[in-house]
């Protein structure tokens, strides 16, 4: 039972490139099926959270693993929504900086001596959400231009994330070298 959120990261990872295959594919109904995977990936996200917070099988690899696999999978769906046209190219640039920051800066922060992993807060969950959201809607509306604007406001809530999670670290800093 311990391992079960982990194993559903992992299964969220994986999905990533079953998302791309799909989306590409020469499949009837090829968006609708990626939509599916992207559903699938997106409830077990919810899933391994509520397992881990519920029977307290939240682990230091998991605090890793989990944020991990949310970043695959979404930069995974933008990259593919920008080749396919159904979004702007500034959306995937902005996220992916963003994500690649975050997780050289967490591997940094992980390996170094004092092990530090930064909790997820609101408004990281929050931009999940919307993230999860705004892409459901893309993909169900593709002709609907005006859930790019989500994208937009969810970039935002993203960049509120980082700051907050900036100034935790720092504050985390401040209290291990006091």
């Amino acid at each position: 039972m311990k391992n079960i959120p982990n194993i559903l990261s992992i299964f969220r990872i994986v999905l990533a490139p079953v998302y791309v295959y799909v989306f590409y594919s020469e499949i009837k109904n090829a968006h609708s099926l990626a939509l599916l995977v992207y559903i699938i990936a997106s409830l077990t996200d919810f899933l391994d959270g509520y397992i881990a917070r519920k029977y307290n099988l939240i682990t230091e690899i998991g605090k890793v693993l989990d944020p991990f696999a949310d970043k695959v999978m979404l930069i995974t769906v933008l990259i593919c929504l920008y080749i396919s046209g159904r979004i702007p190219f500034i959306i995937p640039i902005v996220v992916v900086a963003k994500e690649l920051f975050m997780i050289v800066s967490g591997l940094i922060l992980y390996f170094r001596k004092e092990r530090m992993v930064i909790p997820s807060n609101i408004f990281g969950k929050s931009a999940t959400v919307m993230f999860m959201l705004s892409i459901l809607l893309l993909m169900l509306f593709p002709n609907n231009g005006s859930f790019v604007y989500l994208l937009y406001l969810t970039i935002l809530v993203k960049i509120i994330a980082f700051i907050s999670y900036r100034r935790t670290y720092v504050k985390n800093k401040k209290e291990m070298n006091s």
